[in-house]
């Protein structure tokens, strides 16, 4: 177009704002289909980030569940997800307050069915299960002791509360995925110890189930110290699928004897990392199909698994990220799924037809694609000869353009995780930037989920480094291509990602500014002031604590300070127990102490990961307004200064 307005990148009006994206913005999953009934979960800025189980009947009619004094968040592993269960007439859900699991039943007001904790929210309950009679539940349940100890184990009790919970498995550091067989005989869920993740290594066990609640008889079937098990599911003919990646990519199997037969064997992923218990990568159809989500090179899938084959019929859909998908057993599925132009959307998908209905999206406000900037992706060399993957978006803008000769400014991000995957899903946090004319490119380094367990295995003892060189080399790449300027680049990222980018900071000198969300400085500290989840996690990532304590050492930005050139943001939450604000504090310190421009913004009541409008739009503000400093433009917003201490 020859009439946009010639301004400087960086300093574009657009009409994606922070207020769009903190007001308007909800986050969804967790979808259920039941009976003509579709059911999902929203998490509300608006409303202090509460999560609400949201109900749409088989007459289109939309309604929350439970009262708004609820919270249906679980905190099992700190992460949570899986925190209701549909059942027949009837909500399960476990609040965030207390952490009790609270039955709903439909016209009545939720009732608590497990007792007072004698430690405030000392029994957590997460992903619930009932037994086909509705008389038992089968749960994941994380108890928390006076002295700080925490335990694992999967316990039953009755549906109706009406007595304490038996354990019928303990033992073991972790334990997800309890399911239940369609005959109410057995029961399965999966396992694992310390130092493994769920995503490193897993069993999954089968154990006889009584009808009062008591199991027996449990025996591995499947899983090990080194094969990673995902998401069992018992089919309605009571057969025992999971996923597994024992080949090397996460794929789908069925339980035959002592056999795992492979369903769809091929280069993709049908599972993913396992933080959080709400596992949906596929859903059992009519006549013995199955619906599944799979990636290859960053895209999602939609595909039908028919019976006898080997291999999946893609079904087409405007969508390349799925989060969940569940099924009602004849053609139709639910799912979370996002596109390059679809923002994150419950939607429910005819896998015969195709027919797409979009239910509910993240954020209703239709922007318009001249101002959206779709996902590229890209390959660029990476150090030892490697290659490393990203996603490329370049700036764009219908209204603007840039002055003649003007290279826009580069924006790396570096996801959490590590072990997390950017997609391609419309994302408005990432459209707020390139419609103001900044490139995003958003790393997938090595040891990102989506390309396989040899490319996840990656970042084993070398974190701290192989992401670092991979973001490293993603900005060198555009550079060198004329995309971006070289010298105004910065990288930004949330938690791992926030270690990753004070890392770059601190050992490189490509960047000349950084925004570091709740990230980690102090590796060591992860190990000994962090949540039992997570508190061996580096053994695999860097080297088993403390006998490689000099590593831990070496790679935390927290030592190493004197080698900061560059002018820095930080946010944190200061009830943040995954990545505590001492390990903030310790980088604004250190900067202070060498005199480098630096902004922190610490926010009351924030956890890991902001969940309150008004918190979401002042970081992204407050991000802008920093690199409009930094950078040398001026943004077109209205923004309220921030406090840049040494910037002269």
């Amino acid at each position: 177009m020859n009439d946009r307005t010639i301004t400087p990148y960086g300093a574009w009006p657009s009409p994606i704002t922070a207020d769009l994206i903190a007001s308007g913005s909800i986050r969804l999953s967790e979808v259920t289909l039941r009976g003509g009934d579709l059911y999902w979960l929203e998490s509300r800025p608006t409303e202090g980030g509460r999560y609400v189980v949201v109900r749409r009947d088989a007459d289109g009619r939309v309604e929350d569940v439970a009262p708004p004094d609820t919270n249906a968040r679980t905190r099992v592993h700190e992460y949570g997800g899986a925190s209701y269960m549909v059942g027949e007439g009837v909500v399960f859900f476990t609040d965030f307050i207390d952490q009790r699991l609270y039955r709903q039943d439909r016209g009545d007001d939720p009732v608590a069915i497990t007792s007072e904790p004698e430690v405030p929210a000392g029994l957590r309950y997460a992903d619930p299960r009932l037994t086909p009679d509705g008389r038992t539940i089968v749960c994941v349940r994380e108890r928390h002791t006076a002295t700080g100890e925490v335990f694992n184990e999967i316990a039953s009790f009755p549906a109706d509360g009406t007595a304490e919970p038996v354990v019928i498995a303990s033992g073991r550091d972790f334990y997800a995925f309890p399911r239940v067989s369609p005959d109410g005989a057995r029961v399965s869920w999966v396992e694992w110890d310390h130092p493994n993740m769920p995503w490193d290594g897993a069993e999954l066990m089968v154990a006889d189930l009584a009808a009062d609640g008591t199991a027996s008889n449990a025996r591995r079937v499947a899983g090990g110290p080194a094969e990673s098990i995902y998401q069992p599911e018992w089919s309605p003919e009571g057969v025992l699928h999971l996923v597994s990646d024992r080949t090397g990519w996460w794929n789908l199997y069925r339980l035959e004897g002592d056999d795992l037969v492979p369903l769809a064997p091929m280069e993709a992923e049908f599972g993913g990392p396992a933080w959080t218990l709400d596992a949906g990568q596929y859903a059992f159809l009519s006549g013995g199909r199955i619906a599944c989500i799979y990636g290859q090179n960053g895209i999602h899938h939609l595909g039908v698994v028919e019976p006898g084959s080997q291999g999946v019929r893609e079904v087409k859909t405007p969508f390349t990220a799925f989060g969940s998908i569940d099924g009602d057993g004849g053609e139709r599925v639910a799912v979370v799924a996002g596109g390059p132009l679809i923002p994150s959307s419950v939607a429910l998908i005819d896998v015969t037809s195709g027919v797409v209905e979009v239910v509910k999206r993240s954020n209703p406000t239709e922007i318009d694609p001249g101002y959206l900037s779709p996902a590229q992706p890209i390959e660029f060399p990476t150090t030892g000869g490697k290659t490393a993957h990203a996603l490329y978006y370049p700036p764009k803008n219908q209204d603007a353009a840039a002055p003649e000769g003007e290279l826009p400014p580069l924006l790396v991000f570096s996801h959490g995780g590590p072990t997390g995957q950017a997609t391609g899903a419309l994302n408005l946090s990432t459209q707020f930037w390139t419609s103001r004319g900044l490139a995003v490119v958003d790393v997938n380094y090595g040891g990102s989920t989506g390309y396989g367990r040899e490319y996840r295995e990656r970042l084993k003892d070398n974190w701290g480094i192989v992401d670092v060189d991979d973001c490293v080399n993603a900005a060198r790449y555009l550079a060198d291509q004329r995309l971006v300027d070289g010298g105004r680049m910065a990288i930004r990222g949330g938690s791992a990602g926030g270690y990753t980018t004070l890392a770059a900071l601190t050992f490189s000198d490509v960047f000349a500014a950084g925004a570091s969300h709740f990230g980690i400085s102090d590796l060591e500290t992860m190990t000994t002031d962090t949540h039992k989840f997570e508190s061996r996690y580096l053994d695999g990532l860097v080297g088993p604590y403390p006998e490689a304590r000099d590593v831990y050492l070496a790679r935390s930005p927290a030592y190493h300070t004197e080698r900061l050139s560059a002018p820095m943001i930080i946010f944190q939450g200061l009830e943040d127990k995954v990545v505590p604000p001492s390990q903030a504090e310790a980088m604004v310190a250190a900067l202070d102490h060498k005199g480098l421009p630096y902004a922190y913004l610490a926010f009351e009541g924030e956890q890991h990961g902001f969940r309150r409008a008004e918190n979401i739009r002042r970081t992204l503000e407050a991000e802008l307004y920093f690199y409009g400093k930094v950078f040398g433009f001026d943004p077109a917003d209205a923004i309220e200064p921030v406090e840049i201490v040494n910037m002269g």
